[in-house]
């Protein structure tokens, strides 16, 4: 049974090929469900990277596949792929749609206006 954030098999199963690379020549290479494992620990649970458990390996290897991930578009695909899955099995309504956004106002320093709106006073000098 897959522990907190951790992908279940069946889900794996669905994404293995779009994170598993062909092995290269030198170091062995991290075990790819392991680290996705360790990167959806992090961003589910809002922690930071260094703080992440032990038990998915160094923090920095996490971070720099992550990073190649991202950069490759990996993210992208699994999403693609399982919004196929989930329509598929009727899972998805698609008369509703959700953005979530955060609005926050700009204050008038941000602009140029500076922070108080009036002129400066200028003390006369003798």
């Amino acid at each position: 049974m897959a522990k907190r954030y951790e992908l279940p098999d069946a889900a794996w199963d669905l994404v293995a090929d779009i994170f598993t690379e062909t092995r290269r020549s030198g170091r062995p290479r991290a075990d790819d469900r392991l680290m996705l494992n360790g990167v959806l620990w992090v961003l589910c649970s809002g922690a930071a990277w260094r703080d992440m458990p032990e038990r998915f390996g160094p923090w920095s290897t996490v971070y720099q596949r992550f990073r190649d991930w991202r950069n490759c578009g990996a993210f992208d695909q699994m999403l693609k792929r399982l919004h196929i899955r989930l329509n598929e099995q009727g899972l998805i309504d698609l008369e509703t749609w959700m953005i979530d956004s955060t609005a926050v106002r700009a204050t008038r320093a941000s602009s140029g206006a500076g922070k108080k709106g009036g002129l400066k006073s200028r003390k006369t000098t003798r």
